[in-house]
């Protein structure tokens, strides 16, 4: 059976809420509400939150965004009570496989196929479809002097 602390929610990195510009509809103007980028420096001061801590934390930060709005301190606050009991989880960034991953590195390329060292043949492409001889590099005469 499950315990009563484990069958709770656990909590995600919150998403700021922003007004979208207003829209003009008749003698009406409206405002939208949408997901924003990140929150404001103002917000995170508000909530006691540093920038440092809060990349920590994994809240994304708007630099641009000068407005503060009520409910994103509200969200940052609930955020941090839930972080501090233990609620929270936080995501690690995930990076590829390996950094070398281009085509080139994999030798699908005829560049890459040279510098892997995978074109073991004693021929080489010169053109699409006629094949060469590969030369052997050619010796220098020897110098002869006269007495």
């Amino acid at each position: 059976m499950l315990s009563s602390e484990s069958a709770q929610p656990i909590i995600e990195t919150p998403e700021p809420i922003v007004l979208t510009p207003l829209v003009w509809r008749g003698k009406y103007n409206i405002a939208k509400q949408r997901v924003g980028r990140g929150f404001s420096v103002g917000e995170l001061k508000e909530a006691g939150i540093s920038k440092e801590r809060a990349k920590l934390l994994g809240i994304h930060i708007d630099i641009r965004r000068k407005s503060v709005y009520k409910e994103n301190i509200e969200a940052l606050k609930r955020f941090l009570e839930a972080y501090k009991e233990g609620k929270v989880l936080l995501r690690k960034k995930l990076r590829g496989s390996s950094p070398q991953s281009g085509r080139v590195f994999r030798g699908l390329t005829p560049a890459g196929k040279k510098s892997r060292g995978l074109v073991k043949s004693r021929y080489k492409e010169s053109h699409k479809r006629k094949w060469k001889m590969a030369r052997k590099p050619r010796k220098t005469p020897p110098m002869y002097y006269h007495d």
